[in-house]
């Protein structure tokens, strides 16, 4: 079975083409750094595009058994000025229009078109459960979520199955809110950030491979669907346990308040200090099973991990 991989060298992309090529899946990663050795085995190849123009690249779509597409410029990697929201967005809808074009100009295009999005789309939630049939809510993410899942939903009208993984936030130390949170923490400087209240919709980075995928095994999944575990915790209890995972503590009379977060990192702050309260209805009625559902045994496996 062949994938077509996009942001294949990102930090879920590279977890993704790993476990990809451990099940013997033959993946053509679409990449600006092609010609570098594969890491996992000769059956993942790098194929080099600039995500912007047609080319060659278009080739390897006509006959692939899918597409799995998580390429798109960092949420944290800048303070949001307008130029790095314009950034944002622009690297979700281009990538994803010119794969739909390839796509189109496919004579064997591929059945499944896996599309990445984010628990953004829902803004925040308060303490309301949120499930797919939640509508989209307020704010930048959320815009860049619709107009996101918009563009893909395009391939529908080329026989395409369409999914869309709405993921929430992943536990991986290499990177991630983690991996900035881990040694700060590690410093006694562990303490919750904004309220404290607002939910925060983790999912270990191994499910979120996983999860990811299912659609491939799952020939009935499409549309959205949240990909983030069924128990999420309050942003004060997540840091409560990760202090303790630590073998540290926590600030609890005083939490990082919204403001300072803005001074680092703007208009983006927001994400932490708003919520959802994600329930992964779709997933779980289609018999997907969490490696890590519970908080405390995902942040033990992630801190061990070498």
């Amino acid at each position: 079975m062949k994938v077509i991989l996009t942001g294949g060298t990102g930090l879920i992309g590279d977890r993704v083409s790993r476990y990809l090529a451990q099940q013997e899946y033959e993946i053509a990663a679409l990449t600006r750094r092609a010609g570098q050795q594969s890491p996992h085995g000769l059956n993942l190849r790098f194929v080099r595009w600039d995500a912007r123009t047609e080319g060659a690249w278009m080739s390897e779509i006509d006959g692939a058994d899918a597409v799995v597409h998580l390429a798109g410029e960092g949420i944290f990697d800048a303070r949001w000025t307008d130029d790095v929201k314009k950034r944002i967005l622009q690297s979700r809808i281009e990538t994803t229009r010119l794969l739909v074009q390839a796509i189109a100009k496919a004579r064997n295009p591929p059945a499944l078109f896996v599309s990445a999005s984010a628990v953004g789309y829902y803004g925040d939630r308060g303490n309301e459960p949120t499930d797919e049939t939640i509508s989209a809510g307020k704010g930048f993410l959320a815009d860049v979520c619709v107009q996101w899942e918009a563009e893909a939903a395009k391939a529908r009208q080329y026989g395409v199955r369409i999914a869309n993984p709405r993921i929430g936030i992943v536990l991986d130390k290499e990177g991630g809110a983690l991996g900035r949170m881990i040694p700060v923490f590690r410093s006694f400087l562990g303490m919750a950030l904004g309220s404290g209240q607002q939910w925060f919709p983790w999912i270990h980075a191994d499910d979120v491979v996983r999860g990811l995928l299912y659609p491939l095994e799952q020939v009935r999944l499409e549309g959205a669907y949240n990909l983030a575990s069924p128990n999420p915790v309050q942003m004060t209890e997540f840091c409560a346990q990760l202090a303790q995972s630590l073998h540290r503590p926590l600030w609890q009379w005083m939490n990082v308040p919204e403001f300072a977060l803005r001074l680092g990192l703007g208009e983006a702050a927001q994400s932490l200090t708003q919520g959802q309260r994600i329930i992964p209805r779709v997933l779980n009625d289609a018999g997907f099973e969490f490696h890590y559902p519970m908080l405390a045994p995902a942040l033990e496996n992630i801190l061990a991990s070498p």
